[in-house]
């Protein structure tokens, strides 16, 4: 067995440490090496200790989460755990793993750290089914402002250059990310890349073939020969 990845939880409130240890406590991989209540404690910490994961709040005294983060020459793997969703797209432009919003559950972090571990080439105990979708939320820039989407409302994802059609139904969004990075935010929730230019949502898949899918808002999408064993793999006829 490998040594466990160690894990660093930094938060201003006791009660956060609390709900994070309850969820941690079936993951046997993960082992809490310290706990912080500053940027100033967790950077001390860092610096004397092998740290690999950062569970980190954003509003933190004198320094915030983010402005720490600046300051690592080499910062570990970040899975930021906030109550503001206004910080996401700064989050990931420093390479965050995940971003997370209180109030947090078991299933969200579980799947946040299957992405930690996909990273790190860890094993992932447990694939995360498409059923694991659930309600939860990305959040994307769309224009000027932050939106949040619904993942299990969305049928798939296309890439537009630097930018990313998202559809829900016949509705279309066009969001300012890419392809690739929307996919390194949504690898733990079931989509898949079935193509270079589509990630796809399993549960609006209503039928495939050996070439086509088609979505439950009847677009189809044609199966790149590099993701042809993939797809069959993910969406076995029923």
């Amino acid at each position: 067995m490998s040594a466990p990845f160690k894990l660093l939880i930094v938060d201003d409130e006791p009660l956060a440490h609390q709900v994070l240890l309850h969820h941690l406590a079936v993951h046997e991989d993960m082992e809490v090496a310290g706990r912080c209540y500053s940027a100033a404690e967790a950077m001390a910490a860092l610096a004397t200790d092998p740290i690999d994961l950062l569970l980190l709040d954003i509003q933190l005294p004198v320094l915030t989460g983010l402005q720490m983060l600046k300051l690592l020459a080499k910062p570990p793997q970040v899975i930021l755990v906030t109550a503001y969703a206004d910080y996401a797209l700064d989050g990931f432009a420093l390479d965050v793993t995940d971003y997370l919003l209180k109030p947090l559950s078991g299933e969200r972090l579980a799947l946040a750290l299957d992405k930690v571990r996909r990273r790190a080439g860890l094993p992932v105990p447990v694939a995360v089914p498409a059923a694991a979708l659930g309600n939860e939320q990305i959040v994307l820039k769309v224009d000027r402002e932050l939106r949040r989407f619904d993942l299990e409302t969305i049928c798939c994802f296309e890439g537009y250059g630097n930018y990313v059609k998202v559809w829900q139904g016949e509705r279309m969004t066009l969001v300012s990310a890419t392809l690739k990075a929307i996919s390194e935010q949504t690898a733990g929730y079931g989509f898949v890349q079935v193509h270079k230019s589509f990630l796809v949502n399993p549960r609006q898949v209503q039928s495939l073939d050996s070439q086509m899918l088609r979505l439950s808002n009847q677009q189809q999408i044609r199966i790149g020969e590099a993701f042809k064993e993939q797809a069959r793999r993910i969406f076995t006829p029923r």
